[in-house]
């Protein structure tokens, strides 16, 4: 029988975050795959994150991680957010030795905040202590010349695949993209209104980790776990925000909602050792970087999103910039003839938060703070 389903989502009613008289993009899903019983987003713990904290995780420089520190960060994490009293019955809470395992990394912030090593190379430690055979463990991005620039393989066991869908702009053969599942939405006119998953996913994974940082966004206002797992795991995404515009306030949601991304997405884990406060998702200066010294568990990608709003918001008010809810367009580069890396009260396009907010409501996870049970820990 044809499993295929079409999708159409309307337009919602605009959030109090969309400026007066926008809508929202119509989409339509294409998706063979139906939803487990228990969808990885939100997953077994919705509402719940635990952070765990450590002024130790870093030396002075902020260049180097102590690797011994985030071991325990970690095993304090998941049993913290499992209730487990060892850590390798926490990680068996979601994995299985038949799992095949994708670990969804962000480079984009070479050289100075991405994925961190350590946090990497502790996450394929566990899945392999909980008897996956590190063949079935693979670290993906979206692009081969992000990885290549981080580099992950020396800090792994052999046998860990490092793959990415696209190389030099084009898609890698044996991965690249599912054409039979996509999102299809004309944004700005453009010539292409697909964006397809990676194959890797749709044909290859039954788990994901995805592996977030602490970043301001252009486009976003914050970028997290949503954003990372979204935009990164989908061809053609970059044409949603255009000209100072941006549709990112549903798309992000959206695409997350997809099958089988969003029922293997079964944990989160928030990369916050380093952050960016500005200029984001890149970190070409330090001018913007700080230092969190945090990482966050949970299943629930909004409610650790929610959280991140106000760690970036919080952090460019201590520095004196302009908020990420702030959706005057005075403030963009194209009005003001200074380049937002120069400055952080400039934009390159009206920011849209609210896709944290337009993801609760897609059922992703818990968006009001009153309904986020934060577990804070120090080590």
């Amino acid at each position: 029988m044809d499993r295929r389903t079409f999708v159409g989502l309307l337009a919602a009613a605009p959030l109090a975050t969309t400026a007066k008289g926008e809508t929202t993009p119509k989409c339509r899903i294409a998706s063979d795959y139906q939803p487990a019983a228990v969808p990885g987003m939100p997953g077994p713990y919705p509402g719940k994150v635990v952070a765990v904290k450590s002024a130790k995780c870093l030396d002075a420089s902020g260049e180097n991680v102590n690797a011994e520190v985030v071991r325990e960060m970690m095993t304090r994490g998941m049993r913290e957010l499992t209730g487990e009293r060892k850590v390798i019955d926490a990680w068996r809470r979601f994995f299985e030795p038949s799992d095949i395992v994708g670990i969804k990394v962000n480079c984009g912030g070479h050289p100075w905040v991405v994925s961190s090593h350590d946090i990497v190379a502790e996450t394929v430690r566990n899945l392999t202590m909980a008897g996956i055979k590190p063949s079935q463990i693979y670290v993906y991005e979206r692009f081969q010349s992000q990885l290549d620039e981080v580099n992950y393989a020396p800090h792994l066991p052999e046998g860990v695949r490092i793959v990415a869908a696209e190389k030099a702009n084009r898609n890698v053969d044996n991965l690249g993209y599912d054409p039979a599942t996509y999102v299809e939405a004309d944004l700005f006119g453009e010539e292409d209104t697909r964006s397809n998953l990676m194959r890797l996913i749709s044909q290859r994974l039954t788990k994901i980790i995805n592996i977030p940082n602490m970043k301001d966004h252009g486009a976003t206002g914050a970028t997290g776990c949503l954003k990372n797992i979204a935009y990164g795991s989908f061809s053609n995404v970059a044409r949603t925000h255009y000209r100072g515009k941006s549709h990112t306030l549903s798309f992000v949601g959206t695409l997350a909602t997809v099958e089988p991304l969003r029922s293997r997405t079964v944990l989160q884990i928030m990369d916050g050792l380093r952050g960016v406060w500005h200029g984001g998702p890149f970190a070409r200066t330090r001018r913007y970087v700080f230092y969190p010294k945090q990482i966050m568990f949970g299943t629930d990608p909004v409610a650790i999103d929610r959280l991140l709003l106000d760690i970036i918001d919080d952090k460019r008010k201590a520095e004196g910039a302009i908020s990420i809810w702030d959706r005057s367009p005075k403030y963009l580069e194209a009005n003001n003839g200074i380049k937002r890396d120069e400055n952080p009260n400039v934009n390159i396009i009206i920011r849209e938060p609210g896709h944290v907010e337009y993801a609760s409501k897609l059922g992703l996870g818990v968006y009001d703070p009153a309904r986020i049970s934060v577990k804070e820990c120090e080590v």
